[in-house]
């Protein structure tokens, strides 16, 4: 990687800030006297509005707005919020039912803002909240996944959002009938709550003319777009930032209803206005992810070949359309739908319900795991009904060498992979020829172990252009202005090491700029694996402008022609010249000359192709079957990332991936009771993994370099998910397999195990 990246583990660079406590994170950065509003949201899942008096609320010392939707839509706000909808299977338009910023005529899940209260203080604020009257008339809950139920939107016919479909379903059909042995498994995966580290924050300003938010999200543009939609404003007098943004995983990219009501408050007031949320408060009202249920088939000819798969899901919308939530479970499942296999027959359909419940949206992978979870869940079920061993399976039905590029049957097309390289290296790292004498161990302690392997394959998503401008400073620094935004993954160490090793500019030298829609015009954000491979590829045709303009100006100040003068990434050299200056060297010569035109340089580069990450997982889980407790005891991955630009961040993002698939696999559970009350709105409800409930993950990289960007890369943020929720399910099933346990869900959380363990006693008494 001399060209594109000298693939150093590099140090993240601002992890010294964030752990020295000097971090910017938006409740740090509030503007000065800024007032703090709160939010007062609905108590019960699904009821209409049959009054709503905030007189009192406003008698409150300190308080400064009360707002109800009616006051929004009197102060002329376009209230709706925006949400992608699909196409039917039969050419009709999906369900578009009106999402309000606040409730309007009917609440519809609990913690669904009512109104909102802006005051000195927060206590203030609160306790003006415990004066607000809402009577409302009590409508039954939608909880199930089935159509009929309550009402929630007229437009949505017992309650179902969209009917949509993806393949050639006759064809899938007739293959089935004509197959030697068909495999059929149901597969449910639980809904989670994201719980980022940093709960979402914003705050508002408004000096009379232009409008300021700021929150932690994922990017600037989508809620700069929302904004200026919502209150009809100029695009140039709206301006949107993000700080340091503490964890997002995908539910910080999209709107929520705080974004805009802080700006409504700061657009009444004249002050700024700030907005924090609480943890409870978040796990009532952050989009959730996951929460669907698919039966997936598969069939096989006489040589255990796959000749069709077809699957069928029922999946949770929440009670409205979120930003990108009818996609997730329809377009972006359907980008992997077959995984690495060879199978051109299929038939994906996905019905979506609306249910009393917070909204589910894009959650670390959206639509990619729950696609490979379903798919790795059923092939691991056919090699047990097939008699065939579970490695060797994958390994028949693989896309061979000389079938790439593939094009898959849901039109996306692989570029390179090596599937049956990286599954045999897998197999090596996790010592798999000693499973067997690792499980006797166990066995004779009482104890079950077993073994899980997921073969995953991921899409890159989001939009492939991107722009970088790098402005040469006075000090001798250099800033790069990004369009993508950091909310965990390191860009700012990773943009100025890969700036550096194209330019020879000491990293130390260059300061990374991302999150301001003011300095940066247009940018895609961060999600879907797409920051590094998108924002480098912008960066190397940044570098590329530069060298070509730097060039033209040595040419002229040295009197050399152009052709004779090259760059071999760290200092200029020329023919018959024993000057060799540098790239800072060159804007120093550039502005003493007064050429201020060469120190800024901007570009816009477009991918001509996705790229796709793949890898294998092997989860090793031990079960006590006296507890039920599953201990997840080795964990190893083997990916191809393509080439890596910085290998430690890498690794990183795959641990953090794969704990976040072990979290929801072993521990993560969203309870709603019959009448739509989360029962899982704190800690003490509900399980996040730590430390002491995670393996060593061992990684390691076996590149197929991507042939869809110059660079070779694939991006990695999302694959220690996907992989992870089915290698640690087939552990666990194949570890409950032998005791006739048949059919093991996610979370396998000790109750649920040891019933599972136990169901034919349990039956019996």
């Amino acid at each position: 990687m001399d060209k594109f990246g000298k693939s150093q583990p590099v140090k993240r660079v601002e992890d010294v800030r964030f752990l020295t406590g000097a971090g910017r994170y938006v409740d740090d950065i509030t503007p000065e006297g800024a007032l703090f509003m709160y939010v007062y949201r609905a108590p019960v899942a699904h009821g209409i509005i049959t009054g709503l008096d905030v007189s009192d609320a406003a008698e409150v010392e300190g308080v400064h707005l009360v707002a109800t939707c009616a006051d929004l839509e009197a102060a002329g706000m376009d209230i709706a919020m925006s949400g992608a909808t699909l196409k039917n299977r039969d050419g009709t338009e999906a369900a578009k039912p009106l999402r309000p910023i606040l409730a309007k005529d009917r609440v519809r899940y609990v913690g669904e803002p009512v109104a909102i209260i802006v005051a000195d203080t927060i206590s203030q604020a609160r306790d003006a909240a415990e004066l607000i009257a809402l009577e409302h008339e009590d409508l039954p809950a939608k909880m199930d996944l089935a159509p009929g139920g309550e009402t929630i939107h007229v437009e949505a016919e017992n309650n179902r959002a969209f009917d949509w479909g993806m393949g050639d379903e006759d064809a899938t059909e007739a293959a089935f009938k004509a197959a030697a042995r068909t495999v059929s498994l149901e597969v449910g995966d639980n809904r989670i709550i994201v719980n980022s580290l940093e709960p979402r924050g914003c705050y508002a300003e408004w000096d009379g003319t232009r409008l300021h938010v700021a929150n932690n999200a994922q990017g600037v543009w989508v809620h700069k777009t929302n904004l200026v939609k919502a209150f009809h404003l100029d695009e140039d007098n709206v301006r949107v930032t993000n700080p340091d943004t503490g964890g997002g995983f995908g539910m910080k990219a999209m709107a929520y209803p705080e974004y805009f009501l802080v700006a409504h408050a700061a657009r009444t007031l004249g002050r700024p206005v700030r907005w924090m949320s609480e943890r409870t408060e978040a796990m009532l009202s952050d989009n959730g992810g996951r929460d669907l249920v698919s039966v997936a088939e598969l069939a096989f000819d006489e040589n255990h070949k796959i000749t069709a798969y077809r699957v069928r899901t029922r999946c949770n919308l929440g009670a409205y359309n979120s930003q990108f939530g009818q996609p997730i479970q329809t377009q972006l499942f359907s980008r992997v739908l077959m995984g690495c296999y060879d199978v051109q027959t299929t038939w994906l359909q996905v019905e979506g319900y609306y249910t009393n419940t917070v909204q589910v949206d894009a959650y670390r992978g959206a639509g990619r795991p729950e696609a490979i979870y379903v798919l790795e869940r059923v092939m691991d079920r056919a090699a047990r009904e097939l008699g065939v061993d579970p490695w060797e399976l994958r390994r028949i039905n693989f896309i061979k060498l000389d079938q790439f590029p593939y094009k898959a049957a849901t039109g996306e097309t692989y570029d390179v992979g090596d599937f049956v390289k990286v599954l045999n290296r897998g197999a090596a790292e996790a010592d798999a020829d000693g499973f067997a004498a690792r499980r006797e161990a166990d066995a004779s302690k009482g104890l079950l172990r077993g073994q899980g392997l997921c073969y995953y394959i991921e899409s890159i998503l989001g939009d492939p252009s991107e722009g970088a401008k790098v402005a040469f400073g006075m000090d001798g620094r250099v800033t790069i202005y990004v369009g993508t935004q950091s909310n965990g993954q390191g860009h700012e160490t990773v943009y100025a090491q890969f700036l550096s090793d194209q330019t020879g500019i000491p990293a130390h030298l260059i300061d990374v700029v991302q999150g301001d829609s003011d300095l940066i015009k247009q940018g895609g954000g961060t999600g879907g694996s797409r920051s590094v491979t998108t924002q480098n590829n912008a960066t190397l045709a940044t570098v590329s402008k530069i060298v070509e303009e730097f060039t033209a100006f040595l040419s002229e100040e040295l009197g050399v022609p152009a052709s004779e003068i090259t760059f071999d990434d760290e200092r200029f050299r020329a023919e018959g010249s024993n000057l060799t200056p540098t790239m800072l060297e060159v804007a120093d010569m550039a502005r003493d000359k007064g050429r201020d035109d060469l120190l800024t340089h901007h570009e816009r580069a477009t991918l001509p192709a996705r790229s796709f990450p793949n890898g294998a997982h092997v989860a090793e889980v031990v079960v006590d079957p006296e507890t039920g407790i599953v201990t997840v005891d080795s964990y190893t991955v083997v990916d191809d990332f393509g080439n890596l630009i910085n290998p430690m961040l890498a690794e990183g993002q795959v641990h953090g991936g794969v704990a976040q698939g072990i979290g929801q696999a072993v521990q993560e559970h969203v309870v709603y009771d019959e009448d739509g009350q989360l029962l899982t709105a704190s800690f003490m409800d509900y399980a996040m993994p730590r430390a002491a409930d995670m393996p060593y993950i061992s990684f390691t990289s076996e590149p197929v370099p991507s042939t869809a960007n110059i660079m070779g890369m694939k991006g990695c943020g999302e694959a220690g998910t996907v992989g992870a929720l089915a290698a640690v399910a087939n552990a666990v099933q194949d570890a409950l397999w032998d005791r006739g346990v048949r059919q093991a869900d996610m979370p396998f959380t000790p109750h649920k195990v040891w019933e599972l363990l136990n169901g034919e006693a349990i039956a019996a008494e």
